[in-house]
């Protein structure tokens, strides 16, 4: 048994590379091996979300507070609150983030393969981020 403790897990900004605006990332599990499974936190400011990004084993996200869109590519952006599970397929190009209104929060639940959970592309414009 491994217990982590709250105090122990601290909060990053998210990387310019691959967020748009204010994010914040926490730690809640990371893999050790033979498991592959990771989880984090993600808090995104109002209008901050990802890039478009891949997940070569897939993704969950557990959406916590607040009010967040996600956007599978060549679909229509979903809103998305409390509650509210959102799958995203292996390869399934996609990116997420808080409305333009409203700050949003959530769990984000992955697998790695060949050690990497996320493929990153490149950021959503402004254009891709307010159509739906």
């Amino acid at each position: 048994m491994k217990i982590v403790r709250n105090r122990e897990r601290k909060p990053s900004a998210g990387s310019s590379a691959t967020f748009t605006g204010r994010v914040s990332i926490t730690p809640v599990w990371n893999a050790e091996e033979p498991s592959r499974v990771g989880a984090a936190v993600v808090r995104f400011e109002p209008g901050a979300r990802t890039a478009w990004h891949t997940h070569p084993l897939g993704q969950l996200l557990v959406i916590l507070e607040g009010v967040g869109w996600v956007q599978r590519e060549g679909e229509s952006v979903q809103e998305v609150y409390p509650g509210d599970i959102v799958w995203f397929e292996p390869g399934e190009r996609h990116w997420h983030g808080a409305s333009p209104e409203h700050a949003m929060a959530h769990m984000a639940i992955q697998e790695a393969r060949d050690g990497s959970p996320v493929d990153w592309l490149e950021h959503v414009t402004d254009a891709e981020y307010r159509r739906d």
